[in-house]
């Protein structure tokens, strides 16, 4: 069970020690208007037990080295608790937001998992750097360029995917996939997981070497005054990431491809009312996990079960701090049971 934190240096240390008391296992920061890696080393800081991670920072906007070195720092500093989270972004952004380059983002990031490994087992080895890909070449490296020892476990790579080629990779190199809150169960169970499971298979491996991560939607109140008020952002946010081409697949498997293209036309003029107000309550019920407070945990599980082996869930200010102290603690049971995490 996971929860973001938000990433302003200044609310950090509060932030995360909240999480650690309610009992969450993860600490996720997102790279949108902050860095996500400064606001980790404070976490670290002001905790002792929860993990914590990138969900995601931009690998193309760096290289394997300098990410390989902030992994590193990380990990030691946190006594072993860093999970490194990567995404590939969107060639507009990496070209013209960050001015790097783009191209065969699947290959790039293959290479660059393997890159970060190869750093990794120099250092931590003694193994002579002697990485040369098509995209990323390191082979120097002098004694003075060696961090200290460390005895932690090198970071687990999660690697974020949308479309099939990249969760196959994910399969064969990553220790982790990072889902997209616009997936529903029956996308994951039919095209996410299969497609996972190509690329374990393809590389030897079995699906227990690779946990999937995903953020729900949830929809939760103490009545229907409540669950109806938080049913309004939701349905907005809902229709943000279907007015998007890319995740079109989505809304076909379901036969909502139409809708798509009337989103994408009203996000142009933005006009995010009309958007949220084309989510019905079948299509926000697919999406969304929608149950009152007391039976939120209970749905949270069904959700997640067999598909999503942790799950990053946010309750809405109006829970109080001892009922998501026992939804935590409920699903963490529900975990250990064979449920999600």
């Amino acid at each position: 069970m996971d929860a973001a934190v938000v990433s302003q240096l200044a609310q950090v240390p509060s932030g995360a020690e909240t999480l650690e008391r309610r009992g969450y296992d993860g600490c996720w920061t997102a790279e949108i208007n902050h860095d996500p890696f400064l606001p980790l080393a404070l976490a670290a800081e002001h905790t002792t037990r929860i993990e914590l991670g990138t969900s995601i920072a931009v690998a193309f906007a760096r290289n394997p080295m300098t990410v390989a070195q902030i992994g590193w720092d990380l990990q030691d500093y946190s006594q072993g608790r860093f999970l490194l989270g990567l995404g590939s972004q969107i060639k507009p952004h990496i070209e013209k937001r960050f001015s790097m380059p783009w191209s065969k983002p699947v290959a790039r990031m293959q290479e660059f998992v393997q890159a970060l490994r190869a750093i990794w087992s120099c250092w931590r080895d003694g193994t002579p750097l002697d990485f040369a890909g098509q995209f990323y070449t390191h082979t120097l490296m002098t004694p003075m360029f060696v961090p200290p020892a460390q005895p932690h476990a090198d970071p687990k790579v999660f690697v974020a995917a949308v479309g099939d080629r990249m969760t196959e990779m994910c399969g064969e190199v990553a220790d982790g996939l990072l889902a997209h809150a616009f997936s529903t169960q029956r996308y994951m169970r039919e095209v996410t997981i299969p497609t996972l499971s190509r690329g374990l298979e393809r590389a030897g491996r079995t699906r227990g070497d690779v946990e999937v991560a995903s953020p729900l939607f949830v929809v939760t109140g103490r009545d229907e005054t409540e669950l109806r008020a938080a049913a309004v952002g939701t349905r907005k946010q809902i229709a943000f990431y279907a007015s998007t081409p890319a995740y079109r697949g989505v809304l076909e498997l379901h036969g909502w491809g139409d809708l798509q293209t009337e989103l994408h036309r009203l996000s142009r003029r933005g006009d995010w009312d009309a958007m949220g107000s084309l989510i019905d309550d079948a299509m926000l019920a697919e999406f969304a996990v929608v149950a009152p407070i007391e039976d939120v945990g209970k749905a949270i599980a069904s959700r997640c079960e067999g598909v999503i082996d942790r799950v990053l869930v946010g309750f809405p200010p109006s829970v109080d701090e001892t009922t998501v102290v026992d939804l935590v603690a409920d699903l963490r049971g529900r975990a250990k049971s064979g449920g999600p995490g």
